[in-house]
């Protein structure tokens, strides 16, 4: 396998798994560098049949995806528009790129992920969390905006619709064993245990016999979401781009927002910009 050098990613893999570690730094955020990175690296292990397993981990102990890049404006994401797949946005590509990858996609989820980030961990396969550790939440009602990358359409469909509203309108985070319950993640797992347990798992699918992955995908397809990701689009951007979105992101921003302290609880930071 090609291991390029990305900007925001490390990746390795052996005996047919690749471990992809997100390296973004202060907190991860998913800017243009990152989804670039992604959407580039899951294009090249699409070619890969040696590589059965992909996993996801962070770099920071704390933030696996802080969210989406609250300083990126259209001009900088312009490049990445236009190469998206007709029907979705720029941020949706990066969930439905994930979603339509070959091999089985599996989220080790040791800290926190909202937003963009969130909708990233619920694209993939299977999401494992660590007890006491990882966090998962949808923060842009708190920005006066809704989930622009596919999160209304992934959380309906894997947790129903009333939870998904508590978790888009809520605005909290959500801890690894309430994720679990709730049937956003897969398993909560020992924090301490959490590595042993997915490095098992993502062995043990990509050791078996030839042609079982491949078929499996094909009889548990995911749902398509075209019809529903227009829709979201069409609710998102008719609020990003407005005044109050804007006074809130960029008040976020003047609080501490994108910051490593801010983002230790952004919700209440967030919810002290709203007032």
């Amino acid at each position: 396998m090609d291991h390029r050098n990305y900007k925001t990613l490390r990746v390795f893999d052996e005996a047919g798994v690749a471990y992809i570690t997100i390296d973004n730094p202060p907190v991860n955020v998913l800017d243009v560098a990152l989804m670039t990175d992604l959407r580039d690296s899951l294009a090249a292990l699409r070619e890969d049949d040696s590589v059965r397993v992909i996993v996801f981990n962070s770099a920071d102990p704390e933030f696996f995806i802080a969210h989406v890049d609250m300083t990126a404006t259209p001009d900088a994401l312009a490049d990445l528009a236009a190469s998206a797949p007709e029907g979705v946005n720029v941020f949706q590509a990066v969930g439905e790129t994930l979603r339509s990858q070959p091999q089985i996609t599996i989220v080790k989820l040791a800290g926190k992920a909202r937003g963009g980030g969130a909708e990233f961990v619920t694209a993939a396969d299977m999401a494992f969390a660590a007890i006491g550790r990882a966090g998962l939440g949808q923060i842009e009602a708190l920005m006066g905006i809704v989930p622009g990358g596919g999160g209304t359409q992934y959380l309906t469909n894997r947790i129903g619709r009333n939870r998904a509203l508590e978790v888009v309108l809520g605005a909290e985070l959500f801890d690894a064993e309430i994720a679990e319950r709730y049937g956003w993640i897969n398993r909560a797992v020992p924090a301490d245990e959490l590595d042993a347990f997915v490095d098992r798992i993502a062995r043990n699918i990509a050791a078996l016999p030839e042609g079982v992955i491949a078929a499996a995908k094909h009889a548990i397809l995911p749902d398509d979401l075209t019809a529903g990701l227009l829709r979201e689009t069409d609710a998102w951007s008719g609020l990003v781009f407005g005044p109050t979105a804007g006074q809130l992101i960029g008040d976020g921003l003047t609080a501490g927002a994108q910051t490593r302290s801010g983002e230790l609880d952004l919700e209440f930071l967030m919810r002290s910009v709203t007032k």
